[in-house]
């Protein structure tokens, strides 16, 4: 099956969120350690600051973009009046089962998917992007994850697809399968949270978009989007860092905390989309002014790696130390 998803973003903004109700979710603020995501030696959490240099690299950067700048795709306020980034929604175990109908049913999860009725949705209930919903449920370590969600009237929802992804396990989707991301990848996993960054370390490589792709994807991706074959393009799945000779000096903390993220973990290509995207989590904690500091990086700053030899089993995303 073929998805392409264009999300091409034009700024960084985002809305506040506002405190969710008794269908069973609480702010995102909220978040605690109780369920970690993803297993300790999950790919998501391995080092990419000793892996080797791609033997593509230099050819990868250049269509992505050597001269064009990173995006922190996450900040604080609003964008013509909508929210921007992707929200988290915590939600209780009780919260009731949904059906949901979706446009690639043979590669979404069946469920039942508990989606609280407030549930918030990339860029807001009027959206036209690509309106993921993630649903974390801390107590089952558990996430749902939707892309093009729309909540109707009786209850139900419709999705372009989704995914149930056990945070406690190292299993990857079905060979070929999509999931709220183009590369078959969970979400959550990569994204930028305000308390990690809070806390001055993120342990994880974080979710990049690029604007095309080959038709072909790497470990631990499991999906392609893409309408033909050009070895030029990166694949879904790759894995980018930033070089270990860019300097840090002079970036504000927040900024500094995501970019040493982008030197010892990297980013991950899970989406068609802008260049050099990375996404974080809604948060009105945000500073606009830090974050925007990581734009002096450009693709020439960056450079794919191989990560293969962290592969124990290709079903799985469980890497060697």
């Amino acid at each position: 099956m073929l998805r392409t998803k264009l999300g091409v973003a034009t700024a960084v903004c985002l809305v506040v969120a506002s405190a969710l109700g008794p269908a069973g979710a609480t702010q995102a603020s909220a978040l605690t350690t109780a369920c970690t995501i993803l297993p300790r030696d999950n790919v998501w959490h391995s080092a990419a600051s000793a892996l080797p240099v791609h033997r593509r690299s230099a050819t990868y950067v250049r269509s992505i973009g050597a001269s064009s700048h990173l995006h922190p795709d996450f900040g604080s306020g609003l964008i013509g009046g909508e929210p921007f980034g992707i929200p988290i929604t915590v939600a209780r175990s009780s919260a009731p089962a949904v059906r949901i109908s979706f446009q690639y049913a043979s590669e979404s999860d069946r469920g039942p998917y508990r989606i609280p009725a407030n549930a918030l949705v990339e860029g807001g209930s009027r959206s036209t992007g690509d309106r993921h919903v993630i649903v974390w449920d801390k107590a089952a370590c558990i996430a749902y994850e939707l892309w093009d969600a729309h909540r109707h009237r009786d209850g139900s929802w419709t999705a372009g697809s989704g995914a149930i992804l056990n945070l406690r396990s190292n299993a990857l989707r079905p060979a070929g399968w999509t999931s709220a991301d183009a590369a078959g990848l969970p979400i959550l996993a990569g994204l930028v949270r305000y308390r990690e960054v809070a806390s001055g370390h993120i342990d994880h490589a974080i979710r990049m978009t690029v604007p095309r792709t080959d038709l072909a994807y790497l470990w631990p991706a499991r999906h392609f989007a893409a309408y033909g074959h050009n070895v030029s393009l990166p694949p879904m799945g790759l894995r980018l860092r930033l070089k270990s000779s860019v300097s840090l000096a002079g970036l504000p903390p927040q900024a500094r905390v995501v970019a040493q993220a982008l030197k010892t973990y990297g980013a991950i290509v899970a989406d068609n989309g802008s260049a050099w995207f990375i996404s974080g989590m809604q948060s009105p904690n945000w500073n606009n002014d830090q974050l925007n500091a990581l734009k002096r990086f450009t693709g020439s700053d960056f450079q794919a790696v191989d990560e293969s030899g962290l592969q124990i089993s290709a079903n799985s995303g469980r890497a060697r130390r």
